[in-house]
Order: structure tokens, then C-alpha cells, then sequence
């Protein structure tokens, strides 16, 4: 599907680099059809030459001739961005928009460009960066199920996709782009516990990274419920059942919930 479309990001950052490695790693597209964005000059020739792809520090002559155009760009810059291209021009010919902006709806956007170009909010996650992504849409008004479909062409190079509708957007943002950042937390401090029993720190990072990619691995494979696979763990009268209660002890379960809860709430008032 992607064979034919020109592709422009606007905002060449951590998760634009993320959409233009995946594209070319799986070979969806030739770097001929990717332009993308940067701030300087210097910046954009040394992308050009590194990825083979046209990068520039013009926004509208990225996107004139572009049929997807994804924003990249902070919930703060999406106003000022999509204005300067309405104003310009660029998107008369009425291209895809995939934003990526946190806390920033469809028909915000829509009421800046106009409703003529079909409208997708997007949230992945920086684990896209590595192939191991979680990415998430929803539509706007005047956006259909074919959009979708270029959509999960894009960002599936970068790991699992799904559809939801935008009212989840926020939880989404809360849950599953801020979630590495919590698990990040997480990762550090059993590390620290394992360290304070004697293990050198590099052992200990290596031995808690690869069991929480793995029990990560044990909930998507075998489709069972968290618990069930935790009860798995927790033999009777076991070391495990007795690290438990103390996590427990420490209200884990709420923090944690409380966290999304909050990331999420903040998301919201992002793109206000």
C-alpha cells in the first residue's frame, strides 16, 4: 500500500527517527519517498547523508507533493505548524495527516487545516525505536478505514498496532507512552535490590531486563491474565509469595494505577 504514497515527517525527533528507520529497515518504502523536517541546516545534510532520504528545514516543501504527512512535532508547535501549511498551501491536495502530538484531538486539528484532509491521531511509544513498539489510532471525522490500514502499514515496521476510538487517546498516552518511563522505575529499583544483596550492577541490569522482556512475553504469548501467571510463580509458603506482601505493604498496585492515572489526566491538558 505504501509502494506509491510520498511520505513527509515534519519534526525529524526521537520518534520521527523512529517512523524513517522503520520504514527503511522493512523496506516499505525507498528513501526517495521519504522528506522530512529539521531545524537547521547542518542537521538536515548530515540526515540526507546518513539515511539517504530528503531532508530539509522547510516544512511546506516537504509536505507540497506529500500523500501522508505525519506531525512529529510537540502539542505546543501543532497549531503553529498546521497553520503555516494551511496558509502556504501545502495541503490543497488534501494528504493524510498522521499527528503524534500528545493530548492534541482530531478536531483540533481539523478546525486549523480544514475537514477536506482525512485526520489520524496516533500514539506510539519510544520502544518503536527498536522494533518493539506499541502504537495506537484513532480517526477523525473525515478519516476511513483505508487510512487506518496506511497507518498500520507505517507504524506496524515499528511493532505491534491497534485501532481505538479517540476518546481512550489520553488513557492511551497515559498507559502505553509513559508506561516505559514507569517501567524504567521499576527495572532501576529491582536492580538496586539486587545489588544490595551482592550482585555486581551490571549482572543485576542484565538478570532484571531480560526476566521483564520475558514475563512481558509470557502475557502476549500464552493470552493468559497477569495473575494467573503470577500465581504460577507463587508456590505456598515460597520466597515469592512472601516478596509479594511486601510490595503489597508498599500499596504497588495503586501507585502504579494511580501513575497512569495521572500521566493520563496531564496528557489531556497537553494540547489545550
Amino acid at each position: 500500500m505504501l509502494s506509491d504514497k510520498k511520505i513527509a515527517v515534519i519534526g525529524l525527533g526521537t520518534m520521527g527517527h523512529a517512523v524513517v528507520n522503520g520504514l527503511l529497515r522493512s523496506q516499505s518504502v525507498n528513501p526517495d519517498q521519504i522528506s522530512a523536517t529539521v531545524r537547521t541546516k547542518p542537521q538536515a545534510e548530515k540526515i540526507s547523508k546518513d539515511l539517504g532520504i530528503k531532508c530539509l528545514t522547510d516544512n511546506v516543501d516537504a509536505v507540497n507533493d506529500a500523500d501522508i504527512v505525519l506531525l512529529c512535532v510537540k502539542p505546543k508547535d501543532i497549531e503553529k505548524v498546521s497553520e503555516n501549511l494551511i496558509k502556504k498551501g501545502a495541503l490543497k491536495h488534501n494528504p493524510l495527516v498522521i499527528s503524534i502530538a500528545a493530548g492534541t484531538s482530531t478536531g483540533f486539528i481539523e478546525g486549523i487545516i480544514g475537514q477536506q484532509c482525512p485526520v489520524l491521531r496516533a500514539m506510539p511509544n519510544t520502544p518503536c525505536f527498536i522494533g518493539k513498539g506499541m502504537t495506537v489510532v484513532s480517526k477523525g471525522s473525515q478519516a476511513k478505514d483505508e487510512h487506518v490500514a496506511l497507518a498500520k502499514e507505517i507504524f506496524s515496521t515499528m511493532g505491534r498496532f491497534t485501532e481505538l476510538e479517540e476518546k481512550h487517546m489520553d488513557t492511551v498516552t497515559g498507559l502505553s507512552a509513559s508506561g516505559p518511563a514507569f517501567i524504567y522505575l521499576i527495572i532501576e529499583a529491582l536492580v538496586d535490590g539486587g545489588v544490595m544483596r551482592g550482585l555486581p550492577r551490571q549482572i543485576a541490569t542484565e538478570l532484571v531486563a531480560q526476566m521483564t522482556l520475558g514475563a512481558a512475553e509470557m502475557v502476549l504469548t500464552t493470552g493468559k491474565h497477569p495473575a494467573s501467571l503470577k500465581d504460577e510463580v507463587t508456590t505456598p509458603a515460597g520466597c515469592t509469595i512472601a516478596g509479594i506482601l511486601v510490595l503489597e505493604d508498599g500499596r504497588i498496585r495503586s501507585v502504579l494505577a494511580r501513575g497512569v492515572e495521572t500521566a493520563a489526566k496531564v496528557a489531556g491538558e497537553l494540547g489545550r
